[in-house]
């Protein structure tokens, strides 16, 4: 198993349908659950173990998700009030390492879940023409919603995979 990608790499789908965007929707709406599961029963030696080497560690993990789906959320928000607007990327590594990644992973699971609970109230009122409207990524160029949609349905399962592969490998159980 790759465990830089568990779950195999990000493929952009083109446009995904309105039933497949409903379905990765459902899995956007499962993840916070999904990952309050991976960490639950881990020590904190445990939570401070990097997945891989050079890996970050489940706490940052549970850290950096909170991070980039807020920052989703937002780029989402944005492009459904504004035309096409370019969103700032940020150094994910570098938040990372930032104070607040100390704290217990129970701050970041209830930020996880509140966010998840309104993302998804928001996401299940977009009709197919919202779901085409775009943001402006400086690296990736026109991101449909869609397909932004898609990629955090993928980074939830992936990050998932990065802590449940760690307590296999290690057989910490689950």
């Amino acid at each position: 198993m790759d465990l830089s990608y568990p779950v195999g790499k990000f493929v952009r789908p083109a446009a995904p349908s309105y039933s497949e965007t409903q379905a990765l929707i459902d899995q956007i709406e499962t993840a916070p659950a999904k990952l309050r599961a991976t960490v639950a029963g881990l020590s904190e030696e445990q939570l401070d173990t990097p997945y891989r080497p050079g890996g970050w560690t489940p706490r940052q993990v549970v850290h950096h998700v909170f991070d980039s789906h807020v920052n989703s959320y937002i780029r989402m928000k944005l492009a459904l009030t504004e035309d096409n607007p370019v969103i700032k990327p940020y150094d994910q590594d570098r938040w990372a390492v930032l104070a607040d990644n100390q704290e217990p992973v129970e701050v970041s699971l209830l930020l996880v879940e509140g966010l998840h609970r309104r993302w998804v109230v928001l996401l299940r009122s977009l009709g197919e023409p919202e779901l085409a409207l775009t943001f402006r990524h400086p690296e990736l160029g026109s991101v449909r919603l869609d397909q932004n949609i898609a990629l955090y349905a993928w980074h939830g399962r992936h990050h998932v995979g990065h802590i449940t592969g760690l307590r296999d490998r290690m057989g910490w159980g689950t």
